[in-house]
């Protein structure tokens, strides 16, 4: 029996649901969860995990955009085109693997379920070895009734039930064939697709937090959950300038902003991300930006800011963490911020994938004093919170 190591050990996350229990603008695997959309936390679960060689996600197509946006950066293959019901997505998503070269085990994971542990995954795959098939469940602990007409009906025996969850995982060649002999019948999960196939399925101990996402209840609760396991708060600081030179614009806070002159910088010399990456930096205790993008390497030669507070994010994402606000404090006389601050808090927090209401950016002046008063420059202070587990 194969082990599974990459990349015989695939992740296939289903996401192709509409969400409309849940009421939203739109589909809730696209809602931000603790500074992230659900989707991307689903999907860098199984990516983290050592025995998960690879992540293929089954989408509906008319939420490409937003899928894009949700796993920006990741590397993941294209998304597999989701079909009428769940059960025809995964199937597409099997097919679509098995186009790729058949892996030994697939893991089947709702992308609602965000808060699914390491611990799990591994227990999941580990029950591969004995049985074609293992999913994570719960044991029914509440006492079941069954309803009549609104009233109990009658008391159900509550032994041996269990709650089913996922990842539901599999031999790769035992439940394509199951899915593919299930076509067109409206079967509850993978596991039940798995039963009239014949397969064994074993049951594993999971976790009461690894509860699917289905209403804005459930969504706060488990931006709750994330947010209880980062109590080691982390608050950094940081400052730049860069004088004047030729030029009709300058850079700030990610816009090009038109002015007599420009800025001098081996890269784009936008004071404010400058600052912000700084105290981003400075929270992790990592370090400033000139250890990270030396001034000396031609490779940053006026190269857009923008990369160098999407790199201080990642080493944030990197460690569990979260970005839980950023403020920024333009200093000048001109150009005039005022007009440009909401545009700048938007991509401020679209570099950062925050929400924008997690950004400030204000702008003063020295009062005529020092070399910004004798419009000489520009200079900027930020100051970031972060939180990490602890």
């Amino acid at each position: 029996m194969p082990t599974c190591i990459a990349p015989t050990c695939i992740a296939l996350i289903v996401a192709g649901g509409s969400g409309q229990r849940f009421g939203a603008e739109r589909p809730k695997q696209y809602l931000d969860l603790a500074g992230k959309p659900v989707l991307r936390r689903t999907v860098e679960a199984f990516l983290r995990h050592p025995q998960v060689g690879g992540v293929r996600v089954v989408i509906d197509q008319a939420w490409r955009d937003a899928y894009d946006a949700a796993v920006a950066g990741l590397g993941l293959p294209d998304p597999v085109a989701g079909g009428a019901s769940r059960q025809d997505s995964v199937r597409n998503g099997l097919e679509a693997l098995a186009a790729d070269g058949i892996p030994d085990f697939v893991l089947i994971h709702d992308a609602a379920r965000p808060l699914i542990d390491e611990a799990t995954i591994g227990a999941v795959i580990a029950a591969l070895a004995d049985k074609p098939g293992a999913i994570a469940a719960v044991p029914v602990a509440d006492t079941l009734k069954r309803g009549n007409d609104g009233s109990i009906g009658a008391t159900v025996d509550r032994e041996g039930l269990w709650r089913a969850q996922t990842p539901q995982g599999f031999r790769f060649p035992a439940i394509l064939e199951a899915h593919r002999a299930a076509a067109g019948l409206s079967l509850t999960d993978d596991a039940a697709v798995a039963e009239r196939a014949g397969l064994a399925v074993a049951l594993v101990p999971s976790k009461e937090d690894n509860f699917k996402v289905t209403t804005p209840d459930d969504l706060t609760r488990a931006t709750r959950a994330i947010m209880s396991s980062l109590w080691d708060v982390r608050t950094g600081s940081g400052f730049d300038v860069h004088r004047f030179t030729d030029g009709d614009f300058v850079t700030l806070c990610g816009l090009q902003i038109p002015h007599s002159h420009g800025l001098e910088g081996h890269s784009d010399a936008d004071v404010g991300l400058h600052a912000l990456t700084d105290a981003i930096l400075g929270a992790l205790a990592a370090g400033d930006i000139g250890s990270h993008f030396p001034p000396t390497d031609p490779r940053w030669r006026g190269a857009d800011s923008a990369k160098f507070l999407r790199h201080a994010a990642d080493l944030v994402a990197e460690r569990g963490g979260v970005i839980a606000h950023a403020d920024v404090t333009i200093i000048c006389e001109r150009p005039k911020v005022g007009p440009h601050r909401a545009a700048m808090a938007e991509r401020i927090a679209q570099i950062l994938g925050i929400e924008v209401g997690r950004v400030s950016v204000k702008a003063t002046t020295t009062e005529q004093l020092g070399f910004t008063g004798r419009r000489e420059g520009i200079a900027a202070q930020a100051v970031a919170t972060v939180r990490l587990p602890g």
